[in-house]
């Protein structure tokens, strides 16, 4: 049974827009209590790409929340969405999703530890490659300066495989912001 990769794209891109749209909300309303309800310690971010160049396209959202228990520790959910197009080559879907823990050793310095569980669906324009559909775990760990709400530093893939991996290399530099 094939599925409808656009139909559902569609749903998830809604869905996802959706989620987006009902975080900002919720971060806009003004409180003037001072209780330690569960919404005050819930953070909200993510991250957005967006790539192009002479015949290929590449388009990634990828929100994310976590809740911080303490000035140091926090844990967190995301999910990811990356739809790639290379003119008569390929188009793949990526979809998936992820958890994280983050941990403060001092004000500036954070380490990270994300597991990512991506499913990977690439079809081949003219060509005899097959087409292909599986699941990519990743598993990183990190480090990076803190200043306020934004982190910057680098995480490593323990799990990289260069064959099924998304990414170019275990090593890639992170950019997260939280509200």
């Amino acid at each position: 049974m094939k599925l409808n990769i656009l139909n559902n794209t569609k749903i998830i891109v809604f869905g996802i827009i959706l989620c987006l749209s009902t975080s900002l909300a919720i971060s806009q309303t003004n409180t003037t209590t001072n209780d330690s309800g569960f919404w005050n310690n819930v953070r909200f971010g993510g991250g957005v790409g967006l790539s192009f160049g002479d015949g290929f396209f590449s388009g990634t959202i990828a929100p994310s929340a976590i809740y911080e228990f303490n000035d140091q520790f926090a844990l967190g959910v995301g999910l990811n969405g990356t739809y790639n197009k290379r003119k008569n080559f390929y188009k793949s879907t990526i979809l998936g999703g992820s958890v994280l823990g983050l941990f403060n050793v001092v004000d500036e310095i954070q380490l990270s530890a994300e597991f990512e569980e991506l499913n990977v669906n690439r079809k081949w324009d003219n060509t005899a490659i097959e087409d292909e559909n599986y699941w990519y775990p990743a598993l990183f760990i990190g480090a990076g300066y803190r200043s306020n709400n934004i982190t910057f530093g680098i995480r490593y893939d323990v799990l990289y495989d260069e064959s099924k991996s998304i990414y170019a290399n275990p090593w890639i530099p992170f950019f997260r912001v939280y509200f």
